[in-house]
């Protein structure tokens, strides 16, 4: 199949899908279409267990595999998506809560690698290096999971900045800390940082490139909008940024995700304000919720096809189920630690840990770091765990956060 069928096929089953929950199972839409997509696989399965000459399951996994689900998000979705949520946070709610999403960003992802890291090797005998590579990959929330929910939980708007701006930078903290681990424990890959030095220059080199490289496009992208009143060049515009500045960081080997979080940040705050008239500013938030709302519904299709990669072996299952506590305490300590660093200059309400650690949902970009992997013995594990953690998160968590929240009390900032 070309690309162009492939995007056809895709499109077609997340709107018929997206019908199906919404006249049946009435969930929130993205979840909804990946619980419709899992329905979907697990019934080619077991069919094709009932009926094996009908092949089926052998076809759809040759077709599944046939996208390369890593590449497709990572080299080409993810910009959009992170683009088109980091639009909706303001700089300005973001200053306020800057201290929290910065340290949860990164120390918080750094404890949060560890911490898994090392109970994953001791639950499974994996080596620390490696379980650390694993850390690495399901420590980061997933902007589009998580932004997708807080949509539709009706948080106050101080701890949904927090989750919002957590989850946009930590994702490409988290993938720059994945691929320096990954240049050290497979140096034979195609990752270049070797020893502890090339591993500091190589994250320098990312994170900071990827900001720098971010707000200037997005600084240059403002002041040619300001010279102009055209909604629909202006809508280009962005999506020029989006793609071509994502695009532009990978061949300058700084962190693409962070490139596209701060442009995003740049033209939906500054860029909205004092570059946009109103009728622009109509059409780029219209434009870029419809995108984000496509992009999210195919994204979950895929994750529920997914299914079809995944060897789902007795053992592994074990480890899986292991690996859903490991990660949830992980994420507690992601947050917790930074909150109570920070309680000596503010305070903060009660639902702030709670609300936060279950609220941080984990998605597609773990699943596509999984599938990333150099081939080795370890790699169908980590998939299979990976795959069975991004569910719980988006399905368990996901359709419960609300009640967590409400549980805690919706308490007001304390700031």
């Amino acid at each position: 199949m070309n690309i162009l069928q492939i995007a056809s096929l895709l499109i077609v089953l997340a709107g018929a899908f997206g019908a199906i929950n919404y006249l049946f199972l009435k969930l929130p839409s993205a979840i909804g279409i990946l619980v419709v997509a899992l329905f979907a696989s697990f019934g080619v399965l077991l069919t094709d267990l009932i009926w094996p000459q009908l092949i089926i399951a052998e076809t759809m996994r040759s077709v599944i595999l046939g996208i390369d689900f890593s590449d497709a998000l990572l080299e080409g979705m993810l910009g959009l998506l992170l683009f088109a949520g980091a639009l909706h946070v303001k700089i300005s709610d973001l200053r306020q809560q800057w201290g929290v999403v910065f340290l949860m960003a990164t120390i918080g992802v750094g404890l949060s690698t560890v911490v898994f890291g090392v109970g994953f090797s001791w639950i499974s005998g994996m080596p620390l290096l490696i379980a650390f590579v694993f850390g690495a990959l399901i420590s980061p929330t997933d902007p589009v999971a998580v932004l997708g929910v807080l949509r539709a939980a009706n948080l106050r708007k101080s701890l949904e900045t927090k989750i919002a701006g957590e989850s946009l930078f930590n994702d490409g903290v988290g993938y720059v800390v994945f691929l320096v681990l990954v240049g050290i424990a497979f140096p034979t890959g195609d990752h270049h940082a070797s020893g502890l030095e090339g591993a500091a220059i190589l994250f320098v080199q990312e994170a900071l490139g990827g900001a720098i490289l971010g707000i200037v496009l997005g600084w240059l992208t403002f002041r040619v909008m300001r010279r102009i009143d055209d909604h629909s060049l202006e809508v280009l515009l962005t999506l020029g940024l989006a793609f071509g500045g994502y695009e532009l960081a990978v061949y300058l080997h700084v962190s693409a995700p962070i490139m596209a979080v701060c442009a995003g940040l740049l033209i939906g705050d500054v860029g909205t304000k004092h570059g946009m008239s109103e009728q622009t500013r109509r059409y780029v938030d219209a434009f870029w919720q419809l995108i984000d709302e496509i992009l999210n519904a195919v994204l979950f299709l895929l994750i529920g096809f997914e299914v079809f990669a995944v060897a789902f072996e007795a053992d592994y299952l074990v480890s899986a189920v292991l690996a859903i506590g490991l990660a949830l305490i992980a994420r507690l300590a992601a947050v917790a630690i930074p909150v109570m660093l920070l309680r000596p200059f503010r305070d903060f309400a009660s639902d702030v840990i709670p609300v936060m650690t279950w609220g941080g949902l984990k998605g597609g970009i773990s699943v596509a770091l999984a599938l990333s992997l150099p081939d080795n013995e370890w790699k169908p594990l980590i998939l299979t765990c990976t795959y069975v953690i991004v569910i719980f998160s988006i399905v368990i968590q996901g359709l419960t956060v609300t009640r967590v929240a409400n549980r805690f009390g919706r308490e007001p900032d304390l700031v």
